[in-house]
């Protein structure tokens, strides 16, 4: 391993650049702070794919409709339609669930898309998203009770 300092005019004096045969080239993450470094290894982040931002953007407003389909379902549709067709909530509940789990999978995926892009407002989505999955823990709750689990 050799170390040398590059003569880049953005480097400055004191950062040394290691090369040679077995060492990764270096990360360019926006931040290598603790907490960021932990929420990659959380969501296993383990490369930078900065032309992920399409699809991190995609995957958001698959979750967010998924979601919202979700709460036109269970607060919509089933009020509504249970009691016309006489069914109790032995329907509803698992229906419910089952949409809850599919948004918080959903949510995952597009979180993890975020932060493999490197998205520049990641911190913010990751709140945003803390806050739907408090809301479904909720939500799944009141399924599992209603369901007598």
């Amino acid at each position: 391993m050799t170390s040398s300092v590059a003569p880049d005019a953005t480097m400055s004096q004191g950062d040394a650049v290691l090369s040679g045969p077995g060492v990764p080239a270096p990360r360019t993450f926006r931040s290598d702070a603790a907490p960021d470094r932990l929420m990659r290894t959380l969501l296993r982040v383990d490369g930078l794919d900065r032309s992920a931002d399409a699809g991190a953007h995609r995957a958001f407003r698959v979750s967010v409709l998924v979601s919202a389909v979700r709460c036109l379902i269970t607060y919509l549709a089933i009020p509504i339609l249970i009691p016309l067709l006489s069914l109790a909530g032995w329907v509803a509940a698992p229906i419910g669930f089952a949409l809850c789990v599919v948004a918080v999978v959903n949510g995952v995926i597009s979180i993890r898309r975020f932060w493999v892009a490197d998205h520049p407002r990641r911190w913010m989505y990751t709140g945003f998203m803390a806050i739907v999955f408090a809301v479904l823990a909720v939500a799944m709750v009141a399924e599992l009770r209603q369901m007598g689990v």
